[in-house]
């Protein structure tokens, strides 16, 4: 019985971990209609900045704050340099690109962090809480990640459906003809959609890097797990998001504990693929002619 409870929590932290990344990725689709696929290598370089900061003698605190602000500004970069020029062309074009700037970001990565593991520390305590004579696989951050994921999912809940900028960011992603004849600035809508997204994923690096190790490519399977999460709940749903990421979370775990660790990859396949056969809107999509 506590092998199982184990192994749930150990699940729903890693589950967090996982909705945080595929927020990032459903706040992209939704502001652009592009799935990001360099999310992973941009989260690891905000990563990097606040490590370098922390290594520098600072607080972790003001390198977690200086990587969500190195994340907000890539992601508007990168909209603006990248992505701007293309569109209204075939989306083939933007896949392509974020295609190779994963290949660019984890070159620039390696040149200028190197390619040696580093510790990445943790705001809290990375060991099991005690009950008694029993250790519970459930830690000071991860409880931090848990609570970080659920605030930034209220939060854009709040902002797309209760906010005129937020209605004004779904109505680009919708129709960005229409949108303009009612004033709305598509191309800052855009650009705000990719600076959020960005945002949320360098948290995501951050929570998927504390209390472990850090190199360039520590985000990779992330960027799977994450894209799986993101189609599990919906492309179109932040809290679908959440549920997709708890929901494989959980059944990797179950399936690492008692299966073994070496079919994680496969299961996570096996759950795409039934999700694209079954559901491929995803469990909380919208409907595709959505009043905004």
């Amino acid at each position: 019985m506590q092998q199982l409870v184990n192994t749930l929590l150990g699940g729903l932290t890693l589950g967090m971990v996982y909705a945080a990344f595929a927020l990032a990725l459903v706040l992209i689709w939704r502001s652009t209609r592009i799935v990001n696929f360099a999310q992973a290598p941009m989260a690891m370089v905000t990563t990097f900045v606040a490590l370098r900061i922390i290594e520098g003698g600072h607080s972790y605190w003001l390198g977690f704050a200086a990587a969500l602000v190195a994340g907000l500004v890539l992601g508007a970069v990168v909209e603006r340099v990248l992505i701007r020029p293309v569109e209204g062309k075939a989306e083939i074009n933007a896949v392509i690109l974020t295609l190779g700037l994963f290949i660019v970001l984890h070159a620039l990565a390696a040149v200028v962090f190197g390619n040696r593991y580093r510790s990445f520390p943790a705001a809290f305590g990375i060991r099991g809480i005690e009950v008694g004579d029993t250790t519970i696989a459930l830690t000071g951050f991860g409880i931090f990640t848990i609570v970080a994921v659920l605030v930034v999912m209220g939060l854009l809940v709040l902002l797309f459906r209760f906010t005129d900028l937020g209605l004004r960011m779904r109505a680009a992603a919708f129709n960005q003809e229409v949108a303009r004849l009612l004033g709305v600035r598509v191309g800052r809508m855009l650009t705000l959609g990719w600076a959020l997204a960005s945002l949320v994923g360098s948290l995501a690096g951050l929570l998927i890097a504390g209390g472990s190790l850090v190199h360039p490519g520590y985000m990779d399977a992330v960027v799977v797990y994450g894209f799986v999460a993101a189609v599990l709940g919906g492309l179109d749903s932040p809290a679908g998001a959440v549920v997709g990421g708890l929901l494989l979370g959980l059944s990797l775990s179950l399936v690492s504990g008692y299966v073994g660790s070496q079919l994680v990859a496969l299961a996570a396949l096996a759950i795409l693929m039934a999700v694209l056969l079954l559901r491929p809107q995803g469990l909380f999509s919208q409907a595709r002619e959505r009043r905004v």
